[in-house]
């Protein structure tokens, strides 16, 4: 599923294209997905002119005139520009058209994804109480020792759960933890002062470096381009479970839970 930094890719890829155009048509081929797809979008938002673009979490919202428009790309969607007049391909259940005669086209083998409308996007039920955005000033040491005392849940367990800080999915929240030397396992309440400003700087670094690189593409993944991203080259630990840490040639671990795999290193976290 793609996490923060592959929507923040999508986001930065799209706005230029979209920003302040018209959207002249809605075409819905598919209304099925996650959640239906409001019988009534193309009227609501047809006629209307994208004002700005905003990430929240792992939710890409389109601000118009009035409302917005609510985008999740699922499991292996991907939302891409392209000419109106480019025929459709099997997977691609909704245009988006814009006065400028592109379109923006929402791919979705799995039908995972979801396109929504709200008028008031922020007290939208799927975003109403989301937790803090890890890239502003609000997340730091502070906010993470505060919010994790008392809690009995592995520190990683904790950074991926959506209510306390958004869009840090498997990926990004093993490459946190090895940046900042702490074990996934580790019990978040008994993270000190200390070791939870290392962790709020390393989630940061590697949410920005992940940005930069165009996120990860590991199946799916592409930016509104077509373009892979290439974060993955840079993985310390996840996927490389029995190859040696670049930091101290020990093997990297790993663990297997719910479904969800734990890559870590024994030697530089602890």
């Amino acid at each position: 599923m793609p996490e923060l930094p592959e929507v923040e890719t999508v986001r930065r890829s799209l706005t230029p294209h979209c920003q302040g155009r018209r959207i002249v048509a809605i075409t819905v081929r598919e209304p099925r997905l996650r959640w239906p797809v409001p019988t009534d979008l193309a009227t609501l938002a047809t006629g209307q002119t994208v004002r700005s673009s905003e990430r929240r979490g792992k939710y890409l919202l389109l601000h118009l005139d009035y409302g917005a428009l609510i985008l999740h790309l699922g499991m292996s969607g991907s939302l891409r520009l392209c000419a109106s007049d480019t025929p459709p391909g099997r997977h691609d259940h909704i245009d988006i058209v814009l006065e400028s005669g592109q379109c923006l086209r929402l791919h979705d083998p799995r039908r995972f994804g979801a396109l929504l409308w709200s008028d008031q996007p922020h007290n939208h039920p799927l975003l109403a109480h989301l937790g803090v955005e890890p890239l502003t000033d609000a997340f730091d040491g502070t906010h993470i020792h505060t919010r994790t005392r008392g809690r009995t849940a592995a520190i990683k367990h904790w950074l991926m759960d959506a209510h306390q800080v958004v869009g840090i999915g498997n990926i990004y929240a093993n490459e946190a933890l090895f940046l900042a030397g702490i074990r996934p396992q580790h019990a978040a309440s008994r993270l000190s002062r200390p070791r939870c400003a290392r962790l709020a700087d390393a989630v940061k670094t590697i949410l920005h470096a992940a940005i930069d690189a165009g996120g990860s593409t590991l199946r799916d993944f592409v930016d509104s381009s077509g373009h892979p991203g290439w974060f993955q080259q840079q993985h310390a630990v996840y996927g490389r479970a029995n190859e040696n840490c670049r930091n101290c040639g020990s093997l990297i671990r790993v663990d297997r839970a719910s479904g969800r795999a734990t890559y870590w290193c024994p030697h530089c976290q602890k």
